[in-house]
């Protein structure tokens, strides 16, 4: 009997040559990228054809919380296909159903609502859209320092260079600094004054672009790709009081930060503070089947009782990918999985970071929470000097190549961004993995030293 695999195939070269001929990859001039054929993966770790085996700190795009392969997630997928592969948005269905009360009951306060979507991208595009609808009215503030997707809207409220080739943007969106104390645009001595001195900024904005002319402020909970940046004390709950005080609807974004990332079901419970709408995908289920979603409260809900919602998906709350994410939920909570991120960071990570940062003197400075952390090159401490300039590239950007080329050598694979590596195993990893992740960056981490300048 034929498999069903037949027809797909199997041996390096020819995945490889098919990918060059065919396959357009995003963020990449295609003629200078050498794409590594990935042949399968289990638990922390993927292996390419040629037998090498990768300790996975990036989780791909920080994205497979709950690890590869995971025996109950496969079977969820396989079982409910025989049941339903695909039903219209318009209908009501069982793993769709259940999906959103299983994560709308972990969410803090009344977000019990959810709308589905495919990924990340179109969380933010449709929080975006909601917003302005909710309040009349058509202004976006967006940080800098951050990523929201690649989609027209969510680009536009992106703050790093991934915006400028989509420029002109949408109008309306406003981008301010966030806290950032490590390289505070506000001159900050200490992360309260950092804090003190950020709201500042967004009220004196708001002051300038009229409050009545403001639907939302959008913000990853902790930035991302971005660098990591774990606001301040009190700045979450100050963004909050501002957004009540001029009606303004609170976006977190947490694509990337929540469903166990951060050490908490959504990092905003690490501050009790409640947005009017998350955006999530992601980690709700590891990229199994593509699969996001806004959170929405009741207010904002209620709005769209008697209204059209203008917006929609195909695909949204497909039943293969809400199967996937019942199974996921599940999971984080028969096999605590979620605690196990939230010891990780603090019995494992953030201590060996600390003494990593000891050794090296190309480490500026380490941040995170949970299995969420960033590790920051310099080049001369006392300057702070980016171990290479923003948005670097070509041989600019040759010290952090070369630094994750030793990480791989070493049967390590990281994430890097700019001047960080990021440390963003599975949430499921085990203290031996991490431990056996962090030996290899100690090491690889000599050549950042090498380019280090007192």
């Amino acid at each position: 009997m034929a498999s069903p695999l037949d027809g797909i195939p199997q041996d390096k070269e020819t995945v490889k040559n098919l990918d060059r001929a065919h396959v357009f990859h995003s963020w990449s001039a295609q003629g200078l990228i050498d794409p590594l054929p990935i042949a399968s993966a289990q638990g922390s770790y993927f292996t390419d054809y040629d037998g090498n085996r990768y300790l996975d700190f990036s989780s791909q795009l920080v994205n497979v919380n709950i690890g590869y392969q995971h025996p109950r997630l496969i079977a969820a997928i396989a079982e409910y296909a025989q049941q339903a592969t695909t039903i219209s948005p318009a209908f009501a269905n069982a793993a769709r159903s259940e999906a959103a009360r299983l994560i709308s009951e972990v969410a803090p306060g009344d977000l019990n609502r959810i709308f589905f979507t495919n990924g990340g991208a179109e969380a933010t595009e449709n929080a975006l859209r909601m917003a302005k609808l909710h309040t009349g009215r058509h202004k976006v503030f967006a940080a800098y320092r951050s990523y929201h997707g690649a989609t027209a809207g969510a680009i536009s409220m992106t703050g790093d260079p991934r915006r400028w080739g989509a420029e002109p943007a949408m109008p309306g969106i406003v981008h301010y600094w966030g806290p950032y104390p490590y390289r505070s645009t506000f001159h900050s001595s200490t992360p309260e004054e950092e804090t003190e001195r950020a709201l500042q900024h967004l009220r004196d904005l708001i002051m300038v672009e009229g409050a009545q002319t403001v639907a939302a402020i959008i913000l990853e909970t902790v930035v991302g790709t971005n660098g990591v940046l774990v606001p301040p004390p009190g700045y979450l709950q100050g963004l909050r009081d501002i957004c009540t005080e001029f009606g303004i609807v609170m976006i977190a974004d947490e694509v990337m930060a929540g469903f166990g990332r951060c050490g908490e079901w959504f990092a905003v419970d690490h501050w009790g503070v409640t947005p009017d709408l998350i955006t999530f995908a992601k980690g709700v289920n590891s990229g199994y089947i593509p699969l996001g979603g806004v959170l929405i409260n009741d207010a904002i809900a209620a709005t769209f009782d008697q209204r059209v919602y203008p917006g929609g998906l195909t695909y949204s709350g497909h039943p293969l990918a809400c199967a996937s994410a019942v199974a996921s939920m599940n999971i984080f909570k028969d096999e605590g999985i979620i605690d196990n991120a939230r010891r990780l960071g603090a019995d494992v990570i953030g201590p060996e970071l600390a003494k990593i940062a000891d050794r090296h003197p190309s480490v500026g400075e380490v941040r995170g929470l949970g299995v969420f952390w960033a590790v920051e090159l310099v080049r001369n401490r006392d300057t702070r000097e980016p171990l290479v300039p923003y948005n670097a590239a070509g041989a600019d950007a040759a010290p952090m190549n070369e630094f994750a080329a030793a990480c791989k050598q070493r049967g390590m694979w990281p994430m890097t961004h700019f001047n960080r590596t990021h440390v963003v195993p599975p949430c499921t990893a085990t203290e031996q993995e991490v431990r056996e992740g962090l030996a290899i960056l100690d090491e690889a981490l000599e050549v950042a030293d090498g380019y280090y300048a007192d």
